[in-house]
């Protein structure tokens, strides 16, 4: 015998009560829902069993028990919705997560809202965390931004919860991998440690791909991966000069913290600079083509170049010599000297070259103590800043320039010079002695044989 449930709870209508239940069913305006409820409450108070209630209706039992007990504890008025959240258009439930912006986050995200190069998913999601910090109810927001409420919702609680950066993508991974970690090393270590059979000095991405048994674009990607190179040569070459350490801390300490009341001039010669005119006419610039010149040329003679570079001002002192002997480079010492003021110390960087180490020149520094000069150890010329004023000379004047003789080149070395002493650019050097010393140490390490 089955156990009987908890008895229905019993349903008296007052007339009043009657009358309006019936009203109710018999408006065409009353809400279905509403007149569901109401044929409920008549139906229970002419003592039917729920279950019948519930197949008259169609519908659930669990229904016709709450709609009787809500009416007995509440009467007609307990028939309605409960009351809705203010301003919201949906009815209480969980309540919206209370979202705050600091100045800070609502300036980014207004950023985000207004730039054309933000993705399209994260502007959307901005706009909803700063509508929801205006009160918006997730309902209005949704048809604001034209997604669902339970998205707003979402959007909502992680904004909360991890701030900015919660609105962003997460990392996705991708398709799993299909090549296996010891093909990886296979590529690798064959790059580093072996050579093609075929004699080839190195690698490419297609001779490995046969060897290896992969494509291309594979070996490509592993190769980027690692920052393999193998098609590239960086040259070098370590000083042997034994007084090395002391000439690097030397010449780093003039540039990074120079003596008060003095200059600091880097001299060099840029020797053997070519007057070469070319055997056709060069063509200018074009659209879609580059300008043209010659493959071949005609030799016109040569010059020498002296050039001091002032590395507190970028200002250049030069001279234009048939040759770069001891006696061009005294003239030339003495064109820096009447330069300079007469209460000012003079530091000259140079290089090796036995023209500045002649005894001629040892009696002009003695017979000028405020020159002082201070050699670069042997194979460093890239610790002579003027050798980067050379390089900007090449590329922009002498690469593409013809010259029909040495006059006209010397000319505009001098035009180019002055152009540049008219708006001077030092060059600021920030490598310490010891941040040198460092990187050479690890080139050491590396290699054998290096005397060091």
């Amino acid at each position: 015998m089955a156990a009987h449930g908890p008895d229905p709870v019993m349903v008296g209508l007052t007339t009043t009560q009657r009358v309006e239940l019936e009203a109710m069913v018999g408006d065409p305006a009353t809400r279905a829902r509403l007149r569901v409820r109401a044929e409920i409450v008549l139906l229970a108070a002419d003592d039917y069993s729920n279950t019948h209630i519930a197949e008259s209706l169609k519908v659930s039992p669990t229904t016709v028990s709450s709609w009787r007990r809500r009416f007995a504890e509440g009467g007609v008025q307990a028939l309605g919705d409960r009351p809705r959240a203010a301003g919201s258009g949906q009815r209480l439930g969980r309540p919206a997560v209370t979202v705050e912006l600091t100045d800070e986050e609502r300036a980014v995200l207004e950023g985000w809202c207004r730039r054309t190069t933000t993705a399209a998913g994260l502007a959307r999601r901005a706009r909803m965390v700063l509508l929801a910090a205006d009160a918006h109810g997730n309902e209005e927001i949704a048809k604001t931004v034209g997604v669902t409420a339970k998205t707003v919702g979402k959007w909502r609680a992680r904004f909360v919860e991890r701030g900015l950066v919660g609105l962003c993508d997460e990392y996705r991974s991708g398709r799993p991998r299909t090549m296996s970690d010891e093909r990886v090393e296979d590529v690798v270590v064959k790059t580093i440690e072996t050579k093609p059979a075929d004699g080839s000095t190195h690698w490419s991405t297609r001779t490995m791909a046969t060897h290896v048994g992969l494509s291309q674009t594979s070996i490509s990607k592993i190769w980027r991966t690692f920052g393999l190179q193998p098609h590239r040569v960086k040259h070098f070459k370590l000083s042997t000069d034994p007084n090395f350490i002391d000439k690097i801390h030397d010449v780093c300490g003039l540039y990074l913290n120079p003596p008060e009341r003095a200059v600091v001039f880097c001299v060099d010669e840029k020797s053997g600079i070519q007057a070469i005119d070319r055997t056709q006419p060069s063509m200018p610039v074009l659209p879609h083509s580059p300008a043209t010149a010659t493959c071949d040329y005609i030799r016109n003679g040569t010059v020498d170049l002296f050039a001091a570079l002032n590395v507190g001002t970028g200002e250049v002192i030069t001279a234009i010599e048939k040759r770069h002997r001891t006696i061009e480079f005294r003239k030339f010492l003495n064109q820096i000297d009447a330069a300079v003021p007469e209460d000012l110390d003079v530091h000259l960087i140079a290089d090796n070259l036995s023209t500045h180490k002649t005894p001629t020149i040892d009696r002009w520094l003695k017979a000028h103590p405020r020159f002082t000069i201070h050699f670069t150890p042997t194979s460093s010329s890239w610790l002579n800043l003027v050798e980067r004023w050379f390089s900007e000379l090449t590329t922009k004047m002498l690469q593409r320039s013809a010259h029909a003789n040495t006059r006209q080149l010397s000319t505009d070395i001098i035009a180019w010079a002055e152009s540049w002493n008219d708006n001077p650019r030092p060059y600021t050097w920030t490598k310490t002695a010891d941040q040198i010393l460092e990187s050479i140490k690890q080139i050491c390490g590396r290699i054998t044989n290096s005397g060091h």
